[in-house]
């Protein structure tokens, strides 16, 4: 009896292995099959928000692989070749780049709608050539953002929803080898093609960590600061230290802290980052793997996954600030050099005086038998001291008839011109205009004779 009873535990037991190993097999093979058919989607698009000079279309051209960037205008389209290497499957992902004027917001309308909302990753750019005005200009730009959802007509459900996505999104972050799979082509790495779908009730009762999505757009946000490389020359020209970029750091990650987002130094000129910056695009929107950890050893290629920081974490550098305090203001301590300020070399404006004034005013000197009074230019003054000098080498003096002559010549060309030329004016007509004219005439007819006639002899010279 007791040896029937072994033999049929023995059977029921290989039974149940058996049983086990089909229905692992099952799932891995049904599993296989539902995510052979599910193409890569065609539908999603990448927003990309930020300042002029802020290097976006550099940064989607490095993207795309292009080396020969072509800049637009307004609401710039573009689109990146997206591929599956493990499916050979392939799509486009839609990329629109705003135009940094404030001006052409009105051209979100076009790019995120209710339509578009779910199915769009936002960047948000900032530049380090201007660290001083990091902050401000990623404030307004999720300012002008929150502000166009808003004004979405989205169904209290679906801004629910989507809200609800990016918490379980954050909660759910893993390091990259703490996944149950041990490698990284396995395909149970991914149940589903969109992380949104993975995405159920199991986190909703898990509160959020200090300041983490304070502010929740319902929408993967991922701030990449451009033109890390010029993080050298701040440091040589304009004695930046690391306590100053670690400053930024902390401001800007808090600031991701916020809005639940990704954090990507990058420079398209060496190539920081800008590969990096692509795969974790693809896994947010279209869940293929991501295999790098939070890089935050070197300050110019900072690389932080949404849901990896913490204020724990950032408060680490807080340890390298001595003279300044995290909280302290960021434009107190990142200050904009004053030789960046417009301006300040700009000349004096010269108003020249009008032409008829000026001439009335000669005359007026030429009558009364006066040197003309005049503020001459430093020009003027010096083909003065020239001419006076020349006449003084020939034995004439500034105040002889010969020099007279030239003057009388002078204003004569001046008011004597032809009727329709562009110095001639229609007050030059009037009597008192015609009266004037005849006295200044009279005038020079005198000088004129005054320079012809010969200078007397002085019989009691040596030279005679």
């Amino acid at each position: 009896m007791e040896t029937n009873g072994q033999a049929n535990g023995v059977k029921s037991k290989k039974k149940e292995n058996g049983d086990g190993k089909d229905n692992l097999w099952s799932a891995i093979l049904e599993e296989v099959q539902n995510q052979g058919n599910t193409k890569l989607p065609s539908n999603k698009n990448v927003l990309v928000l930020g300042d002029n000079e802020t290097g976006k279309t550099t940064l989607i051209a490095k993207l795309q692989g292009v080396e020969d960037p072509k800049k637009g205008s307004a609401l710039e389209y573009a689109y990146i070749d997206v591929r599956d290497e493990y499916r050979d499957d392939h799509t486009r992902l839609s990329v629109w780049v705003l135009d940094g004027d404030p001006g052409h917001k009105n051209l979100l309308k076009f790019a995120l709608n209710e339509e578009t909302f779910p199915h769009t990753l936002v960047l948000l750019t900032v530049a380090m050539t201007t660290p001083w005005g990091v902050l401000d200009q990623l404030q307004s730009w999720a300012s002008v953002l929150g502000d166009h959802i808003d004004k979405l007509d989205l169904t209290p459900e679906q801004s629910l929803q989507s809200k609800k996505q990016q918490v379980q999104k954050w909660q759910r972050y893993t390091e990259p080898g703490d996944e149950l799979e041990p490698t990284a082509s396995s395909p149970m790495k991914r149940s589903s093609r969109n992380l949104s779908d993975e995405l159920e009730s199991d986190d909703e009762d898990n509160p959020l960590p200090e300041a983490v999505l304070t502010t929740n757009l319902g929408l993967d946000i991922v701030v990449v600061a451009t033109k890390t490389d010029y993080m050298t020359t701040l440091e040589k020209e304009h004695d930046y230290r690391d306590e100053h970029f670690d400053f930024m750091q902390q401001w800007i990650r808090r600031f991701c802290l916020r809005y639940g987002a990704a954090l990507f130094y990058t420079s398209a000129k060496e190539d920081k980052n800008c590969d990096l910056l692509y795969k974790y695009l693809t896994h947010r929107i279209y869940g293929l793997p991501f295999r790098t950890p939070a890089l935050i050893v070197e300050k110019d290629a900072v690389l932080i996954p949404a849901g990896w920081d913490s204020m724990k974490k950032i408060s680490i550098l807080y340890e390298n600030m001595q003279t300044c305090k995290p909280d302290d203001y960021y434009r107190d301590v990142i200050v904009q050099p004053a030789t960046r300020k417009s301006g300040g070399h700009r000349e004096a404006e010269v108003s020249a005086e009008d032409e008829q004034a000026f001439l009335q005013r000669q005359l007026a000197a030429l009558q009364a038998g006066a040197p003309a009074p005049r503020a001459d230019s430093p020009l003027r003054a010096a083909q003065r001291t020239t001419a006076q000098l020349d006449g003084a080498k020939i034995g004439m003096g500034p105040g002889t008839p010969g020099n007279e002559g030239v003057l009388a010549n002078f204003f004569n060309s001046l008011l004597y011109k032809k009727t329709g030329s562009p110095g001639a004016r229609a007050a030059d007509a009037s009597p008192a205009a015609a009266a004037a004219r005849s006295d200044a005439a009279a005038e020079l007819d005198r000088l004129t004779r005054t320079k012809r006639a010969p200078p007397p002899l002085d019989l009691n010279s040596s030279d005679c």
